[in-house]
């Protein structure tokens, strides 16, 4: 079925039943990620409150291996029905991608895929298997224009019956956007503050809406390649004050290691300059970005950076498997990075 574009989601979402059961939601605004998986499971029509029906998984535990990812979606649940698998933090997994490939080429069966992603850029294995697929669908998750914020400001607002002064509508475009979980949470704060009254002004808006324009994990990542504890601290509460979570630093921490695996490994295999390595592996980086990636390939060695990639995917793991200690893991696994980087 392709892709499913950004102004075709509601539309695609109110079809009943939903015409595929492959889902791959991927892209760089990684709250809106989050929303249009959750949004995708509740029309799957399976009930996300029973335990039976509904497995959730890791990416890290697929790996290489699509047999995991099978028997899941192969499985007869306990009191039958419709089933849901719920795959997240998934980067370049094969195992995921051939899954999706196998799965596509089958009957559809009685389950259901959602498999959450980050950015991926195109040609990735992921985005062919679920584009070229008839049974399978790509749902880009770009930040949000002009026209999808302004729809986002009258949603949440609408909800409270409040109303809001075009001086302060445009002080509010212009502090949020950078993420759809920021920017959902921070307009829910507005809200809150403003509830009892009719309308919401510009003074309102200074008063209580933290600048989500930007919040990126970028900057919070950049941080711990160049060991900088303090500039890391600073990215951390600003993304804590935006209430996006933690975790998505530490998913986005570990595709940069995973990315630097493969650019080290080019690097001694060819023993080529990092120059090089950044020319053929990381031109998707923003050129702002790549300075720093740079440094940090001529100061992590091979087995550092697999040493560092299976303390985050191990941190990833244990935080799944212990969700009420998810943020303590999480800036626990990353400050120990921070040393490490600032060490080199």
């Amino acid at each position: 079925m392709a892709e499913v574009k950004s102004h075709e989601f509601d539309a695609f979402l109110k079809r009943k039943p939903l015409p595929v059961r492959l889902f791959l939601i991927y892209g760089p605004d990684r709250g809106l990620v989050s929303e249009r998986a959750a949004a995708i499971a509740a029309a799957s029509g399976v009930d996300l409150d029973d335990a039976f029906s509904v497995v959730k998984l890791d990416a890290g535990e697929i790996g290489s291996q699509p047999g995991r990812l099978m028997d899941e979606m192969n499985a007869i649940g306990l009191f039958g029905g419709e089933r849901l698998v719920w795959v997240r933090n998934a980067a370049s997994e094969k195992g995921v991608a051939d899954a999706i490939d196998m799965l596509a080429s089958a009957s559809p069966g009685p389950s259901t895929l959602i498999v959450e992603v980050g950015d991926l850029k195109k040609g990735s294995a992921l985005r062919k298997a679920a584009e070229a697929a008839s049974q399978a669908v790509a749902i880009p998750c770009y930040a949000d224009d002009g026209r999808a914020l302004q729809a986002l400001i009258d949603q949440e607002l609408a909800a409270e019956g409040l109303r809001i002064a075009p001086a302060a509508r445009q002080r509010l475009v212009e502090t949020i956007g950078g993420d759809r979980l920021a920017s959902r949470n921070e307009l829910r704060k507005l809200a809150l503050y403003c509830r009892g009254r009719e309308l919401i002004e510009e003074q309102d808006v200074e008063d209580i809406v933290g600048d989500a324009s930007a919040i990126s994990t970028d900057d919070a990542i950049d941080a711990i390649l160049k060991g900088d504890k303090d500039g890391f601290l600073h990215a951390i509460q600003k993304i804590v004050t935006s209430k996006t979570p933690i975790f998505l630093v530490l998913q986005g921490c570990l595709r940069q290691f995973q990315l630097l695996e493969l650019m080290r490994a080019e690097m001694d295999e060819k023993r080529a300059p990092a120059a090089q390595a950044m020319a053929t592996l990381g031109r998707h980086l923003h050129f702002r970005r790549k300075p720093i990636v740079e440094n940090a390939l001529k100061s992590w060695a091979s087995p550092a950076i697999r040493r560092e990639t299976q303390r985050l995917q191990a941190a990833i793991l244990q935080s799944r498997q212990r969700p009420a200690l998810e943020d303590t893991i999480a800036m626990q696994t990353l400050l120990a990075t921070v040393l490490q980087s600032a060490r080199r």
